[in-house]
């Protein structure tokens, strides 16, 4: 062992001061990176918006993902390895051999709480308030480093290359509504987020994703006009209808020629009966084609968010479904679109209300076959699939391939289907209630 008054020399202490800048250089690109790679960028462009210029360095930074990453673990590696070189000369020229065994636990130590943990603790816990204070600092980083950067780059996409690997650094690894989505889901389950809010802005994110199939009324429950109607019936059929506007058709139903607006349908019919001497005679000669409009059809695989933008713009509420041959499949209106996003809207003349489901005594749901499964789930926070089909009778056939009768049991993806009643080939009312566990054999 040298004598002290060799060893802490002026090379000693320089060597000590060393090490620790080091350490703190690697504590900035840990906490760093945590920082950048945790902060939401949504929260990031926010305040890019008002100003902020750290936040616009921060957004500018976060865009190409790869490069930030690449510059700031070879800042990190680069002197990480530094300070343990340097820490290890020190150690044995203070020890001898020994040295490198304490130089190893001495820096694992100091690396591990001051360099690491704790950076990335801190940052952590505030990610966007660090990011923008470190933005500027490691965008100069960042470009000192390019030219390394950039070699490293190119090895790794060659050597990912050679086992079939691609990556693309343009896209990111979650698009923006499954990001919010998930910080729905997350926000619901630690009680910040309230259902009704969930479901509203789940709803509004999800109008992409969902076609006008999936929510029209089947051509089934549809109330439509025959045209060869005399005037006081057609007159008595809009009057008892808790819809505004009602299809026309001639011959058969699935040939509509026209819409029929309660209003419009009203006006005339007072108009005519105010000029005319006769009332009777009026009412008898009164054409409903005069008063009805043009039948508006869309496909049955528009998605949801279009057909909202078309409703808009050609300032009407209510189209009628075709499939690709021309049929007939349903009935939609912008009310059903928004539904979709703030729930069920009801007034004083909507005969089927919102279905409140309530559990008897069994814990058993009575469901009509009708209700969409998307309802369903959302009334009972469930997780019902609705990939193969739209409704909740749908899916029992589904499932069943066949068409049950009324009292067949089945039990799938957790939940048990009782069939109550049963019309010609429609099931009409099922009883539902979780599995406790949840199994998805049939009985």
């Amino acid at each position: 062992m040298d004598d002290p008054s060799t060893v802490f020399d002026a090379a000693f202490w320089t060597t000590s001061a060393a090490i620790l800048v080091l350490l703190l250089l690697s504590a900035f690109f840990s906490g760093s990176e945590t920082a950048l790679t945790a902060s939401s960028r949504a929260k990031l462009r926010v305040r890019a918006d008002r100003g902020d210029p750290g936040a616009i360095a921060a957004v500018q930074l976060t865009e190409d993902s790869e490069r930030l990453i690449g510059a700031i673990l070879l800042g990190n590696n680069v002197v990480n390895i530094l300070s343990a070189s340097l820490a290890t000369a020190l150690f044995t020229r203070l020890l001898g051999s020994s040295g490198v065994a304490i130089a190893t636990l001495v820096m694992t130590v100091l690396v591990l709480i001051f360099s690491e943990v704790m950076p990335k603790t801190y940052a952590i816990s505030a990610p966007e308030a660090v990011a923008t204070r470190v933005a500027r600092p490691i965008r100069w980083v960042t470009l000192i480093l390019s030219p390394i950067v950039a070699v490293v780059r190119l090895i790794v996409r060659g050597i990912l290359g050679l086992f079939g690997l691609k990556t693309d650094p343009g896209s990111h690894m979650f698009s923006v509504h499954e990001e919010i989505a998930g910080a729905l889901s997350i926000g619901h389950a630690s009680g910040t987020v309230q259902k009704e809010d969930r479901d509203r802005l789940l709803g509004a994110l999800d109008l992409g994703n969902r076609t006008v199939e999936e929510i029209m009324r089947h051509r089934s429950g549809i109330e439509m006009i025959d045209a060869a109607l005399p005037a006081p019936q057609i007159l008595d059929l809009v009057l008892s209808s808790p819809h505004t506007r009602l299809p026309v058709y001639r011959g058969e139903r699935e040939n509509v020629v026209g819409v029929v607006h309660a209003k419009d349908l009203l006006r005339a019919v007072n108009k005519a009966v105010r000029e005319g001497a006769d009332r009777a005679a009026v009412l008898e000669d009164f054409d409903i084609m005069a008063v009805a409009m043009k039948p508006y059809f869309v496909p049955d695989t528009t998605a949801l968010d279009e057909q909202m933008r078309e409703f808009l713009k050609r300032r009407t509420h209510f189209a009628l479904v075709v499939d690709e041959y021309g049929s007939l499949r349903g009935l939609l209106t912008l009310e059903d679109i928004l539904e979709e996003i703030v729930g069920e809207i009801t007034d004083e003349h909507d005969t089927d209300a919102d279905q409140t489901l309530m559990p008897n005594a069994q814990g058993d749901y009575s469901v009509d076959g009708g209700m969409t499964i998307r309802d369903l789930n959302r009334q009972l926070d469930w997780n019902l699939p609705d990939d193969e089909a739209n409704t909740v009778a749908g899916l029992v056939i589904h499932m069943a391939q066949s068409i049950p009768e009324p009292g067949q049991v089945f039990s799938f993806h957790g939940y048990r289907f009782e069939v109550v009643t049963r019309r010609e080939n429609r099931i009409t009312r099922l009883r539902i209630r979780p599995l406790q566990p949840a199994g998805g054999t049939r009985d």
